[in-house]
């Protein structure tokens, strides 16, 4: 019977082989995906108001997020001065 400290081994070999699997099928089915979404010829004017929202609505967050980390850290009386 093997030692428990070997079955202990092969453990991070198979869940590391099963990630490298998951993460390989899903990449190749994301850029199948892509690349017949692209081949489809969708309108650019659309395309491009479509990224503009999108890339909106990152900025809106992301200082949404900053005023809320720098609002915390003044409540919790950390100094946020640069030297």
């Amino acid at each position: 019977m093997a030692d428990k400290s070997q079955m202990i081994d092969w453990i991070p070999v198979v869940f590391l082989t099963f990630k490298v699997l998951v993460f390989g099928t899903c990449m190749f089915f994301a850029i199948k995906w892509h690349y017949d979404q692209g081949k489809k010829g969708k309108d650019t004017r659309a395309l491009l108001l479509t990224s503009g929202k999108v890339v909106a609505v990152f900025v809106v967050v992301l200082v949404g997020v900053l005023f809320l980390a720098f609002g915390l850290a003044r409540m919790l009386g950390m100094d946020m001065s640069l030297p």
